[in-house]
């Protein structure tokens, strides 16, 4: 099943995202490269570029005012896990942040998928940091 409805595939270098294995604190970094991290299947780059794309516009900025981070850890068609940090570590409003943010963007773009969202100050490895345009 193909999941997009950004008409598509996008691809990752289109947004600000940056991979926690190589670049997590750089902020000069413009259209990094997604393959500078974890190795993606190229339906997988499309999905992550998709869903960093909706989220980089306004759930990276509103997560961001909050002093919290957003990342993805695994994006597949059926799948997608979201980590939150930052502030975002154990805040019990990150359960209104998954349900009210996270899961409809995913939803827009993937409607089959299980959305897994976790907090914490460690950040998975090889996680993709979305930062807001």
């Amino acid at each position: 099943m193909r999941c997009g409805k950004l008409g598509g595939v996008g691809t990752a270098d289109e947004v600000r995202l940056d991979s926690t294995a190589s670049t997590h604190d750089h902020e000069d970094a413009e259209n990094t490269s997604v393959e500078s991290g974890t190795a993606v299947t190229a339906t997988e780059r499309g999905l992550l570029g998709q869903l960093a794309e909706a989220f980089s516009g306004y759930v990276a900025r509103l997560v961001k005012m909050d002093g919290g981070e957003l990342y993805l850890v695994r994006v597949t068609p059926d799948d997608v896990h979201i980590h939150l940090g930052g502030r975002c570590s154990g805040c019990p409003g990150a359960t209104m942040t998954r349900e009210q943010l996270l899961e409809p963007a995913v939803r827009d773009i993937c409607p089959n998928a299980i959305v897994r969202v976790t907090t914490g100050w460690r950040v998975p490895e090889g996680a993709w940091r979305v930062r807001p345009l």
